[in-house]
C-alpha cells in the first residue's frame, strides 16, 4: 500500500465501496418514490375523466385532508407529539391563502402562479406559526402538551373574529381563484381542474413526507418517540428534533388548510372549529397511526362521514330541528364509537388490519 493511500482514511475515499449501498439505497427508494407518486398521479387523470364532478370535488377534498393527516402521523405516530390543534394550523394557512389571493385581486394581478405563490406563503406562515408552538411544546410532555395544542385550537379561531377588519369576523373571507387555463378547452370542468391542483400538490407533499421519514431525520423522530433518554445517550438532540418534527407537521396542515380554502373558493373559523381537531386525531388513530397509508384512509373518513351522517338521517322521520341537530352531532359519535371498535378489534387501525389480512392470504398461498 502506497503512503498516499494509507494517508487517506477509509470513510474519505470517493471509490470506497463502503459507502455505495447507502447511496444506492437511498436512490432506489426515490425513484421507487417519484414511480409511485407518478402513477398514482395518472390514476388520478384517469378517474377525473370517469366520474362525475362532485366526485370529483369529493377527491379533491380527500387530498386537501390528507395533507394535514399526513403530518399529523409524522407528528404523532413517528415522533409522539400528541397534537389537539391541528385545526388552527390549518386555518392559518386557509386564510393566509386567501389574504394573499384578495390583495392580488384587487390589485388587478391575474397569472397562473399567483396561486402556487399564494400556497407557499401559507406554509411558510404555519411553518412559523409551527415553530412557535414547537419551541412551547418541546418543554412539554403528556396532558401539558395536549393543553398547549388546545388552547393553540381555541385561540386561533378566535383571533379572526376579534380582528374582524382584516379577517371578516364569523362571515369570513372569499378566496378568489383563476379559472382552469384556456389550453384546457372552453368547457373544461371545473371540479376536474380542482382535483388536479389539489391531486398535484399533495402528491408532491407525501413525496417528500416519504423521503424524509426514511432519512435520517425519521430515524430520529422514531428514536425520540421510542425512549428520549436513549436518543439522548446517542447524540440525538431532542428537543430540536421534536421541534423539527411540528414544523414539517404544520407545514403540511397549512398546505392542507390552504388547499381546503381554494375548493371552497371561501373561508371562515366556523370550518376550523375545536371540532375539526379531534376529527383529524381521531382520523389517524383509526387508520393507521404512524403510516402514510393510515392517514390516507383517515382522510377518506372525514370524507366519507359527512355523507354517511346525512344519508342516515334521510332515513328517519324526524323533524327539521331535531335532524339538524342529530346530523351535527352524530359524526363525533360516529367517530368516537368507531375509534373504540379499532382501538379493541384492531390496535393498528384500518392499515393494520389490512396488513394482517394481508399476510394471512399470503401464508395460504404459500
Amino acid at each position: 500500500m502506497s503512503a498516499t493511500t494509507a494517508a487517506v482514511p477509509p470513510k474519505q475515499r470517493p471509490d470506497d465501496p463502503a459507502d455505495r449501498p447507502v447511496d444506492r439505497r437511498r436512490g432506489s427508494t426515490l425513484l421507487r418514490h417519484l414511480a409511485i407518486v407518478l402513477v398514482v398521479g395518472l390514476l388520478l387523470v384517469g378517474v377525473s375523466y370517469a366520474v362525475e364532478p362532485f366526485r370529483n370535488f369529493q377527491l379533491a377534498t380527500v387530498a386537501a385532508y390528507l395533507c394535514a393527516t399526513a403530518g399529523l402521523t409524522v407528528l404523532t405516530g413517528l415522533n409522539g407529539q400528541l397534537s389537539l390543534g391541528h385545526g388552527a394550523l390549518m386555518a392559518t394557512g386557509a386564510y393566509t391563502v386567501a389574504l394573499c389571493q384578495n390583495a392580488f385581486s384587487d390589485r388587478g394581478m391575474t397569472s397562473g402562479w399567483l396561486l402556487p405563490l399564494s400556497l407557499v406563503a401559507a406554509i411558510v406562515s404555519t411553518v412559523a406559526v409551527g415553530a412557535v408552538v414547537g419551541v412551547a411544546a418541546a418543554r412539554l410532555r403528556g396532558p401539558y402538551l395536549a393543553g398547549v395544542t388546545l388552547a393553540v385550537a381555541v385561540v386561533v379561531p378566535a383571533l379572526a373574529v376579534t380582528f374582524d377588519g382584516v379577517f371578516n369576523g364569523e362571515q369570513g373571507l372569499s378566496v378568489p381563484v383563476e379559472p382552469p387555463p384556456m389550453s384546457l378547452g372552453p368547457y373544461f370542468p371545473y371540479e376536474r381542474w380542482q382535483l388536479w391542483l389539489t391531486g398535484a400538490a399533495t402528491l408532491l407533499a407525501l413525496l417528500l413526507l416519504a423521503n424524509l421519514i426514511r432519512s435520517r431525520y425519521g430515524r430520529t423522530f422514531r428514536a425520540v418517540r421510542d425512549d428520549e433518554v436513549a436518543a439522548r445517550l446517542a447524540g440525538i438532540h431532542v428537543a430540536r428534533t421534536q421541534v423539527l418534527a411540528f414544523v414539517v407537521s404544520a407545514a403540511t396542515a397549512g398546505l392542507g388548510g390552504a388547499l381546503l380554502a381554494v375548493l371552497a373558493q371561501s373561508v371562515s373559523p366556523g370550518a376550523f372549529s375545536l371540532t375539526l381537531s379531534l376529527f383529524l386525531l381521531m382520523a389517524v388513530v383509526i387508520g393507521g397511526l404512524g403510516r402514510l397509508t393510515g392517514a390516507l384512509w383517515g382522510a377518506v373518513l372525514l370524507v366519507a362521514l359527512p355523507d354517511l351522517t346525512h344519508s342516515a338521517t334521510e332515513m328517519l322521520t324526524l323533524s327539521p330541528a331535531v335532524a339538524q341537530r342529530l346530523e351535527g352531532n352524530l359524526p363525533l359519535a360516529i367517530f368516537g364509537l368507531t375509534l373504540i371498535v379499532v382501538m379493541i378489534a384492531a390496535p393498528g387501525g384500518i392499515h393494520g388490519l389490512l396488513s394482517r389480512l394481508g399476510r394471512r392470504l399470503r401464508a395460504r398461498r404459500s
